[in-house]
């Protein structure tokens, strides 16, 4: 918190009751309306964000902690054993160290790290999380939303960073291992149905034209990265795909 950030005297953290829903509802609305045009409007109507949020109160895999001022409902956050997945003040209540104490909290009870994630065009709330320490890491371009809007992946990485770091990027290279496994299988797949004596189904071996398409596409997804780059990755992937199935099938080499 800051010294423009005082804390409400009256300011009490809490898990939340499951009576108290409907104020969850209210603050999640009221906060998401009044951050237009930062934020996109919500997708979803009040009784679907009621019910959602009622799911929410009762996982067991799921905190959820309320800022009471005065008996009632200031904020909220819900937290999973590595996100954050909601951090919410009620416009009235805002610019009061209310958003700040509720992230304290989330740190003391995540002190290992957690990630979150916040739409690109919400700069208050980055502005926020970097004042506080927080790392951006990555934005995509919005697919995988249901508002459709290119979002920002957040890190605080805890009391041992560089640990919580390699631990994400272990989990990336995971992911990335089964990608690749799959991208090679595949690739195998469309070079044994290439025709390559009629050309009817394409010829064997490398299309540059093909590969600009999936480089391009590919850039669409990943903001983030330069074309160039993203393609001299890709060269090495397809590269390293057609030779593993040269060397399974015994097809004379494409390069």
């Amino acid at each position: 918190m800051t010294a423009s950030e005082p804390t409400p005297p009256d300011l009490t953290l809490r898990p939340a009751r499951p009576d108290e829903v409907a104020a969850l509802t209210s603050v999640f609305l009221a906060a998401r309306r009044a951050a237009a045009p930062d934020l996109p409007l919500p997708v979803h109507d009040e009784d679907e964000v009621r019910s959602h949020l009622g799911a929410v109160v009762s996982d067991p895999d799921r905190e959820v902690w309320v800022a009471d001022t005065g008996g009632s409902v200031a904020g909220f956050l819900v937290l999973t054993r590595t996100w954050l997945d909601d951090l919410y003040v009620d416009p009235a209540h805002q610019r009061r160290g209310v958003g700040s104490a509720l992230l304290d909290l989330a740190r003391a009870q995540r002190p290992h790290g957690f990630g979150l994630w916040v739409f690109a065009t919400n700069r208050p709330a980055r502005a926020f999380y970097a004042h506080h320490g927080l790392v951006e890491l990555e934005t995509t371009d919005g697919s995988a939303t249901e508002e459709g809007a290119p979002d920002v992946r957040v890190v605080w990485p805890g009391d041992r960073p560089l640990a919580h770091l390699r631990a994400a990027i272990d989990e990336v290279d995971d992911q990335l291992a089964e990608l690749l496994a799959r991208r090679t299988a595949l690739t195998a797949a469309v070079q044994d149905h290439k025709d390559a004596a009629s050309g009817a189904g394409g010829h064997r071996g490398r299309d540059a034209g093909r590969e600009a398409e999936i480089v391009d596409r590919m850039c669409r997804h990943a903001p983030g990265l330069e074309p160039e780059r993203l393609a001299r990755v890709m060269d090495v992937v397809i590269g390293e795909s057609i030779e593993a199935w040269e060397q399974r099938t015994g097809a004379a080499p494409s390069r």
